[in-house]
């Protein structure tokens, strides 16, 4: 970054000046074409786009080179301020843009949105765009590239505590390489920020350590300088806050906050262009708006091949957490060359990375009590050719964050989150910490892949398995020891010679009268209850579901033909295992009895033994209900 220095000649400023009024015009147009969309916002922010895309290492030519700057837009609702500048600096046809606005069939959505060149992570979800930032400039440093972050933000949303966990993690790692601009126009959707919820933005910044530039928000000059000073620090991350009029250069529109998210009627449009000297051509714009727009490949970076190395063998009782924080350690050592990213939230010994802390220490990162951040920040790192584990609790590294990773799934990142504590396994921690809806939050997002081990053994294979592969994967275990799962000759079921398959269902027992489905810490109750059974000559098929998000409908099929099929879960009954397997029996019109044993409130501080069998989910009541739905009696 230093020795980078873009200087604003007469002719930039005159280029400029005349951008900013034709991008003010195809604002106008584009929103007032799609009926709807933020005007106000975008006219405010339109010239530190301009100034930002124009001074930056970026350009149509070389948006795809490793060692492009990057810009991160937070506040996605001024897409048409970003798209206008991006064409109107030559990125795409302007026409094309005002055409394809929030129209079908096109990439210029009403919030940016990769891969459209210039745009490196789809937003809107204010007070995320920092987190993301903080993800692109660390990924420059672990990668060694010499590019420099750009996050263009909101003053509204400077009231997210997202942002101030970013904030003190970017001081915290020394993200030199990060500039800020902020849009301080004061207003946003329902009135002033001042009396919707204040902000001191340049105290919070300075309190967190970051280097604040104050700048006319529509000087181009003032932008300029603000940046390259903010380039040539080599110490701090830096905010240039920046003083702008919403609706700046239409008088009827000026500091009006009901145009923050109101198109222009077609009359006002035709007297906004007028006051802009733009030339009026919506009626040929409104012919034209069904012609084809031309659509970007996505520009998908894949985390490197890792050597996953020789499986560990866990013999006897172990917990799947220090299975995975041994993998972990593990691929630390075993791949010293490529990189590989952890994240801890200030939970390092429970899930199990510290090993890889230790191994790896310049590529832990310890984020503290900032889960928000933190799903972001990895989520970011992932789409630069990283390898990115964050370890976590369950309701911390998925309930708490489920926006993130939505945001992350949009943004097809290959985040992979160790989630620890599931279910009733975690028993004593008490109901606010027992993650019982996972599964049922993790069929919401369509490119996430979930993953539950049912022993130490299936673990290991799994991690080094799920390291190895691109996408959003999640692994999740309990917090306690688990017996070795074995087949009926006594080996170790998931040996050295097995071979994780996602979406395979693992056949642990045969047997006719009855299925058993089971998952993760419940699969050795099953295979209790299934000896059970057996001493009583009732043999019932207990299959492990390592991979509940994609089960394989045959396998349900041929379970139902032992007439009776049970799903047996700690997870909440009306979104987990149960209604999966429920869903497809009701597809495929499959005939047979069908019961659920699942959580059906929530649990309280106990024992997970005492938790299971008061709520009737230990092994002895999976062998009565198994026993009365084939109406034999119950001793």
């Amino acid at each position: 970054m230093n020795g980078y220095h873009r200087e604003l000649t007469k002719d930039d400023l005159k280029k400029l000046t005349e951008l900013s009024r034709l991008s003010r015009g195809d604002i106008i147009k584009m929103t007032c074409l799609a009926g709807s969309g933020h005007p106000g916002g975008s006219m405010s922010s339109i010239d530190m786009y301009l100034a930002v895309y124009s001074f930056a290492h970026i350009a149509p030519d070389n948006y795809t080179r490793p060692d492009r700057d990057r810009v991160v837009i937070s506040h996605g609702h001024t897409s048409p301020g970003a798209y206008a500048a991006l064409a109107r600096l030559g990125f795409m046809d302007p026409r094309e843009v005002i055409l394809g606005f929030r129209r079908l069939d096109s990439p210029y959505e009403g919030h940016v949105v990769r891969p459209i060149p210039g745009i490196e992570w789809s937003s809107g979800n204010l007070g995320q765009g920092l987190a993301a930032g903080c993800g692109f400039a660390l990924a420059a440093r672990m990668k060694g590239l010499d590019y420099h972050t750009y996050v263009m933000m909101s003053d509204g949303e400077q009231a997210k505590g997202q942002v101030a966990e970013a904030r003190r993690f970017a001081k915290k790692y020394g993200l030199a390489g990060l500039t800020v601009l902020i849009d301080n126009n004061h207003l946003q959707i329902s009135g002033r920020v001042e009396d919707i919820m204040p902000v001191n933005i340049k105290e919070n910044y300075l309190a967190d350590g970051w280097r604040v530039r104050e700048v006319p928000g529509h000087d181009f000059h003032a932008l300029y300088e603000a940046m390259q000073t903010c380039r040539d620090d080599d110490q701090n991350p830096c905010a240039i806050v920046c003083a702008t009029v919403m609706g700046q250069s239409v008088s009827f529109m000026e500091n009006k906050p009901e145009y923050h998210g109101r198109a222009l009627s077609k009359d006002e449009c035709v007297k906004a262009l007028a006051e802009l000297g733009v030339e009026n051509d919506l009626d040929q714009l409104k012919a034209d708006r069904d012609k084809p727009i031309k659509l970007f490949d996505s520009k998908e970076i894949p985390p490197p091949r890792l050597n996953p190395g020789p499986n560990r063998s866990y013999p006897e009782n172990a917990d799947p957490r220090q299975a995975l924080g041994n993998a972990l350690e593990d691929l630390a050592r075993l791949n010293p060359n490529e990189p590989i990213a952890v994240f801890d939230c200030d939970l390092a010994e429970s899930v199990q990375t510290l090993k890889f802390a230790k191994a790896r220490p310049k590529s832990f990162f310890e984020a503290g009590v900032s889960e928000h951040a933190t799903a972001t920040i990895a989520g970011a790192m992932s789409v630069n050719g990283i390898t990115t584990i964050w370890g976590d609790f369950g309701v911390f590294g998925i309930d708490e964050v489920y926006n993130q990773l939505r945001l992350n799934d949009i943004n097809r990142s290959h985040l992979k989150v160790i989630a620890t504590h599931l279910g009733w396994n975690v028993g004593p921690d008490g109901k606010t910490h027992q993650c019982i809806d996972y599964i049922g939050l993790l069929r919401n997002l369509f490119g996430f892949k979930l993953v539950l081990p049912c022993d130490a053994n299936q673990a290991d294979h799994i991690l080094r398995y799920v390291l190895g592969q691109s996408g959003n994967w999640v692994i999740g275990v309990g917090r306690t020891k688990l017996p070795a799962v074995k087949d009926e000759s006594g080996a170790l079921f998931f040996g050295s010679d097995y071979k994780f398959e996602y979406g395979k269902a693992d056949l642990l027992r045969d047997g006719d009268r009855g299925t058993i489905f089971s998952m993760g810490v419940m699969t050795y109750r099953a295979l209790e209850a299934h000896e059970i059974l057996k001493k009583e000559g009732i043999r019932a098929r207990v299959y492990n579901i390592s991979s509940p998000l994609d089960l394989d409908p045959k396998v349900v099929s041929a379970a139902a033909k032992t007439g009776l099929v049970v799903t047996y879960e700690d997870h909440n009954i009306h979104s987990g295992l149960g209604s999966i397997v429920g869903r497809v029996i009701a597809e495929q019109g499959i005939k047979v009895k069908f019961k659920c044993l699942g959580v059906t409130q929530y649990g309280a501080s106990a024992d997970p033994e005492a938790l299971f069998r008061k709520a009737g989910l230990d092994a002895l009541s999976l062998v009565g209900l198994v026993k009365s739905s084939l109406g034999l009696l119950i001793k």
